[in-house]
């Protein structure tokens, strides 16, 4: 094993004492060809290139003598550090850090980022990094190559955002860039790189808050909200068609689907969270999809009815989240949507629900109104692979003053979860 391990942060800045006297004793040096060429490097050191982390790992544990790690930024976030770590490795590890090449392009841009997400893109999460730019008005992007500011412009159809793009960050080619998302593809750029991606209206955390990346829960409490936080009345009447449909719901009132305990009961079956991207067809006033995003996931908000598009975009300027919303009617208008995660059909019927299963998300829920109706969508799903779950929800509203019913909705409640896609 080695005698020493000492991980040395680069952010382009001279290196420190500590740091040149770890280099000046260290036997093997690995890193990437622009640390390698470093003068500070021993002549006499071997030399590993940083390609796959835990090869390397393996190499520097069978070495005998000092051994030195040189990585860009801040090795201890999303760094080296991790997998050096590692038990199965046995290495005991000295940290000499610097600037983060997060914090190093914020200040490049001028930019407070503690309110902003963070995320690292690779071919493997590049989805799911998108999907956090699509929930989030600030995010910084830790790119890879085959994940970069081209693949995240082109995977952000239909959702505008300004990207900064800082290449070769602490180089002498350091350039930093200013496009839109549209235009990012148009344009051949360099790794490594960190991409700050903007837009959608400024979120809670643009006043400052006590905790980093996240709202701090500004907003009213409770995972679903009462039915009148989304009962605006409109001029328009219900809803009925594919992608309206229950969801659409009547002037100032909720449709069947969206009422407050069952969308909670649609909540919990889906669990949206962070890095998802929710569908929700037939979405009514927006409560189900303000209350997705409020969540932290990515939400499409699908209705063949102009109004109730309309009120899904004012819910979400209630509740200061971001969503798209698409006029059209499903199950046409799903084809050109990007891959969900989850999806609620709240209208539609059979016909949306079979087009959305054939779409492989890894959970499905929506409701229907009989028996007779629940058994047609639950065998069409378990045809498709997915497990089946149903029940009879009921909810009675009493006033309280006389202790009086004042409302009964019944509905039954279905969720599908596609085994080889859980959780």
């Amino acid at each position: 094993m080695a005698d020493r391990v000492t991980v040395i942060g680069w952010d382009g800045s001279p290196l420190t004492a500590a740091a040149r006297g770890a280099l000046a004793a260290a036997t093997l040096v690995a890193g990437a060809a622009h640390h390698l060429a470093l003068p500070e490097v021993p002549p006499t050191a071997e030399r590993i290139r940083l390609g796959s982390l835990p090869l390397a790992a393996r190499r520097i544990a069978a070495h005998r003598g000092a051994a030195v790690v040189l990585a860009d930024g801040d090795p201890g976030f999303f760094g080296v550090v991790r997998t050096l770590r590692a038990p199965e490795y046995g290495l005991e590890v000295e940290v000499v850090p610097a600037v983060s090449s997060v914090a190093t392009a914020f200040a490049r841009a001028g930019m407070p980022w503690d309110d902003a997400q963070v995320v690292v893109a690779h071919p493997r999460t590049l989805r799911r990094a998108v999907n956090v730019c699509r929930a989030h008005t600030k995010v910084a992007v830790l790119t890879a190559p085959g994940a970069g500011p081209a693949e995240l412009g082109l995977l952000l159809e239909g959702v505008h955002r300004t990207f900064v793009i800082c290449e070769e960050l602490g180089t002498e080619r350091e350039q930093v860039s200013v496009v839109t998302s549209d235009k990012a593809a148009d344009h051949t750029w360099r790794d490594p790189n960190v991409v700050i991606v903007i837009g959608g209206p400024a979120g809670a955390g643009e006043g400052g808050g006590w905790i980093a990346g996240r709202d701090p829960g500004t907003g009213p409490r409770g995972w679903v909200q009462p039915d009148a936080s989304y009962a605006v009345a409109t001029a328009h009447g219900p809803g009925g068609g594919p992608g309206g449909g229950a969801g659409s719901g009547s002037a100032g009132v909720l449709g069947e689907g969206e009422k407050e305990l069952l969308r909670a009961a649609q909540l919990a079956r889906l669990g949206p969270r962070i890095g998802d991207l929710v569908w929700d067809i037939g979405c009514g006033a927006g409560a189900f999809a303000a209350e997705a995003a409020r969540a932290g996931a990515a939400v499409i908000a699908v209705d063949h009815d102009p109004a109730a598009c309309a009120r899904t975009e004012g819910a979400a300027r209630r509740f200061g989240v971001q969503l798209q919303v698409v006029y059209g009617s499903a199950p046409h208008v799903l084809e050109n949507l990007p891959e969900p995660d989850i999806v609620r059909v709240g209208g539609g019927g059979p016909a949306v629900v079979s087009a959305v299963a054939d779409r492989r998300p890894r959970r499905i829920v929506t409701h229907a109104a009989t028996r007779d109706a629940a058994e047609r969508v639950g065998r069409d799903l378990t045809e498709h692979g997915y497990r089946v779950q149903c029940a009879l929800i009921q909810s009675v509203e009493l006033d309280t003053r006389a202790w009086t019913e004042t409302e009964r909705n019944v509905a039954f409640l279905l969720s599908g979860v596609l085994p080889d896609r859980a959780p």
